[in-house]
């Protein structure tokens, strides 16, 4: 089983992801030592996409604990709703940022009876889990997929759902990646994806990292290749 490329996990006591703004000329890591500058990196677009920006704020609130001086249980939780109020406010409308919240703060006020310390430890452990599960949905979902992918398919790809936008693997990309993992032969042609160009900076960027053949086209070309014959495959996230 290949290596899979993780873009945000927990790292040395910090937050550690890749900073997709940065991306594709310098591939930049940051390690996120508080609360605040995970909001900030969610924010600011450093880290995007709908499974990464859930799991980089769960690890956000397991931050949030490790970093609190309380030593008393309700103290700790006290602390982590501030920070999840700070987190909330990054992306109004991102539905896995509000899902991973929440399911943070029920896991914490479902294990009030602990200590502090462990309690710290046991959320720590939960935003792990999710960072972990998000990588076991992809590849499950990739496996699937890439059953309907043909070998010698070309395939058409629309802005990123790659690992860059999960905890890794990807999710429309995953299923690219499980078909080549799999030993067929496919080409990927990348729209550019106006205006942000996450398909020319992101996705380009992942398929060229991962050896998968692949041309760039700007985004009114996808009707021209169609009309071609050349794409026997859609996929978008």
């Amino acid at each position: 089983m290949a290596e899979i490329f993780r873009t945000v996990y927990w790292h040395d006591g910090c937050v550690r992801l890749i900073n997709q703004t940065k991306l594709p000329l310098v591939e930049e890591w940051l390690d996120l030592k508080d609360y605040h500058q995970v909001a900030k990196a969610i924010k600011t677009m450093q880290v995007r996409g709908a499974p990464a920006i859930g799991v980089t704020a769960a690890l956000g609130l397991a931050l949030a604990a490790q970093s609190s001086t309380a030593t008393d249980t309700e103290e700790l939780i006290s602390d982590v709703n501030t920070a999840a109020a700070v987190l909330k406010l990054t992306r109004p409308t991102a539905v896995n940022l509000f899902w991973a919240i929440r399911r943070m703060l029920d896991f914490v006020n479902s294990h009030r009876g602990l200590s502090a310390f462990k309690l710290k430890e046991a959320i720590l452990d939960e935003a792990v889990n999710i960072q972990k599960n998000d990588i076991v949905c992809n590849r499950s979902l990739g496996r699937f997929g890439a059953e309907l992918i043909q070998d010698n398919d070309s395939i058409l790809t629309h802005c990123n759902a790659g690992a860059l936008a999960c905890a890794g693997y990807g999710t429309a990309l995953g299923v690219i990646r499980a078909a080549w993992e799999s030993g067929k032969r496919i080409h990927v042609y990348i729209d550019e994806t106006r205006p942000l160009l996450q398909g020319a900076r992101l996705t380009a960027w992942e398929l060229h990292r991962e050896g998968i053949p692949s041309t760039l086209i700007t985004d009114n070309m996808a009707g021209y290749f169609m009309w071609q014959g050349k794409i026997q495959r859609v996929i978008v996230g």
